[in-house]
């Protein structure tokens, strides 16, 4: 049908805006190492060059934002949830909140490892607003399946941001699966492996015909040994690596993360600076980053004049920095260490000096993504164990097959899946670099990385900046209310709700719609002694029955039903009073309807609203009189 060229286009189309937003920012760091280049020997003009540049981009992200979509800064993908969740954002999903997106985002990219700022988050917006443009298109030719094509072209367009960004299509479809969707249907998954398809190869094609790669290959080229790619007493240190240093990092950073996000909220100076003064906070706190990243200064000590890819692939070297420190064939190592100084203190230098400055760049007003930082910080963690393994086991048999950069690789996947609360990570990193031969590592250690973040009942980074923004989403009971699981409902329930008979006359309906609130009124029968739940009817179209006088005729006596002058909705799902709350939960995640209603033998016993439920604190539920 249309709708599956509709899943071609969107990947096609996607993976060609995110190319042109990696070509413009590899051409603004060019011109931006050029011209530090061409001021060598002297000092003071290279630091002004190197410290103006990024905060003039980073100025004029913000400025931009702000003047033309303000809905565009920040990562983007909590708005997204709020969406795929049946909510309507529509500044989130205009043309100009992508443009504007795009621009800013091309921007911060262009201001490099300075910012220490990614990309994902923004471009999934950015690929849910185009699918949700070709969602409106299939919706004009094919009406009849207005609703089915607009819910999945934004699903699928969730998918497509990462895949179209990484090239990998399967991790990305996981991310949807994972961090995206409150649920995930079946029938999703040919149309989201499909669309990622298409972005993933033209986005490689894109690549290959600019000259950027010479053919199909890893976006990060890694050359692990396969023959003995670990020893297996190593599993020791990869299991410590997940359990220990990683998830001991990720809770202070997540907790970092979330006091800054409190202090931005709460703190008078910050909301001024941020609602009148957006330019001029970017360009101060890229200032002072850049100042910091001055390769004259700290910056010799963190390889500050690498790019973010440039990082990453440094940091994933099979070869053993700390054994080759005098060797000048081992390049990579060159940027990170110099004669005289061991290995140790840059990766140290780098993983304290930017865990703070990560979290203080979360505060730009600016389009940014914060996945890819957090990737290559535990990428950098795992090269200091990998590197300290190497040393300590200097002179043993299997010493000289001791690869650090699998470490690199495993502490990317683990940290990240641990900040995220995801496991699409660990494949990711497998896609991005193509080994195989460290897949049982980097999943054990992602998986012990997420069983120790997730049992300290702390929001993950998006929940946190949900939250922040106070947007509609579904919190985890079992953190919020652990009591409440296994609780039926019918304890729970409380009040009288508003309902409608049959048989009801035009000031029963008046009186209705005054004094309830709720989108969806529950109409009965009219007859006294059963008096059964029959279906629904929006408050809606009982505003507009009123306010046109459809029932003035009904109102004086010719005997007409509600159900004749307005429509009533059946019900696709009912709950009894002796449903549990982890019940009521799941259903409200799983439909994405907005009210559960609640019937004991066929009477209405109560209704479960969203909202309700999403704040659980406290949890209330409206019930009806038996």
């Amino acid at each position: 049908g249309m709708e599956w060229f509709a899943f071609a286009t969107l990947g096609i189309f996607t993976a060609i805006l995110s190319f042109l937003m990696d070509l413009s920012a590899t051409k603004l760091l060019r011109a931006h190492r050029w011209l530090y280049t061409q001021l060598e020997g002297h000092t003071l003009l290279q630091f002004v060059c190197w410290t103006l540049y990024p905060a003039c981009l980073c100025a004029v992200a913000s400025s931009f934002s702000h003047n033309i979509c303000p809905s565009s800064t920040g990562s983007g993908v909590p708005e997204v949830r709020s969406m795929l969740a049946g909510f309507v954002l529509s500044p989130y999903l205009s043309i100009t909140n992508m443009f504007s997106k795009f621009l800013g985002l091309t921007c911060t990219q262009a201001a490099g490892s300075t910012l220490f700022l990614g990309k994902v988050g923004p471009f999934v917006h950015i690929s849910t607003t185009v699918g949700a443009y070709l969602g409106k298109l299939c919706t004009l030719i094919q009406a009849d399946k207005k609703d089915a094509a607009a819910g999945q072209m934004l699903v699928v367009a969730a998918a497509v941001g990462v895949s179209s960004c990484f090239g990998a299509p399967v991790s990305g479809v996981l991310f949807s699966v994972e961090v995206m969707s409150s649920h995930f249907a079946l029938k999703h998954y040919c149309p989201c492996f499909f669309s990622a398809a298409c972005g993933a190869i033209t986005f490689r094609l894109l690549s290959v015909w600019s000259g950027d790669i010479e053919t199909f290959r890893a976006l990060f080229k890694t050359n692990f040994s396969t023959d003995f790619p670990f020893c297996p007493l190593e599993i020791l240190l990869f299991a410590f690596l997940g359990k220990m240093c990683l998830c001991l990092l990720s809770c202070c950073y997540l907790f970092c993360h979330r006091w800054i996000l409190r202090l931005t909220k709460t703190s008078q100076i910050f909301i001024k600076v941020l609602t009148t003064e957006k330019a001029l906070y970017s360009s101060l706190v890229a200032f002072l980053l850049a100042s910091l990243t001055f390769p004259a200064s700290v910056g010799q000590y963190i390889a500050s004049q690498l790019t973010m890819r440039q990082l990453l692939t440094s940091l994933l070297d099979d070869r053993q920095w700390s054994s080759a420190t005098h060797n000048a064939s081992v390049q990579p190592s060159l940027e990170w260490t110099s004669p005289g100084t061991p290995v140790y203190l840059p990766l140290a230098v780098f993983l304290l000096m930017k865990i703070w400055m990560l979290v203080l760049a979360c505060t730009l007003p600016l389009p940014a993504g914060y996945f890819m930082p957090v990737f290559i910080y535990g990428a950098a963690l795992g090269r200091l164990l990998g590197e300290g393994a190497a040393s300590v086991t200097s002179g043993q048999k299997w010493s000289t097959s001791l690869n650090p950069g699998g470490y690199a690789l495993v502490g990317a996947a683990a940290f990240s899946g641990a900040v995220t609360h995801s496991l699409s990570p660990a494949l990711l990193a497998i896609e991005l670099t193509g080994q195989l031969s460290h897949a049982v590592p980097v999943l054990l250690a992602t998986l012990l990385a997420n069983g120790v973040a997730r049992s300290s009942q702390r929001p993950s980074f998006y929940d946190a900046i949900s939250i922040s923004k106070r947007l509609p989403h579904l919190p985890s009971l079992a953190k919020a209310c652990p009591l409440l699981l296994s609780k039926p409902v019918g304890e729970l329930l409380r009040s009288q709700p508003v309902q409608l008979q049959k048989a009801a006359a035009l000031q029963e309906i008046q009186h209705a719609v005054s004094s309830s609130s709720d989108a969806q009124i529950p109409v009965v029968d009219s007859n006294e002694e059963t008096g059964n739940l029959l279906g629904f009817a929006l408050r809606s179209d009982l505003l507009n029955l009123v306010r046109r006088g459809k029932i003035e005729a009904w109102a004086v006596g010719q005997d007409k039903h509600l159900d004749e002058v307005c429509t009533i909705f059946p019900l696709s799902v009912l709950l009894s009073p002796a449903s549990t709350v982890q019940e009521a939960y799941d259903v409200l995640a799983l439909v994405g309807a907005k009210t559960l209603f609640v019937a004991d033998r066929g009477r209405l016993a109560g209704l479960i609203t969203w909202s309700e439920v999403s704040s659980v604190s406290p949890l209330m539920f409206i019930p009806s009189p038996v």
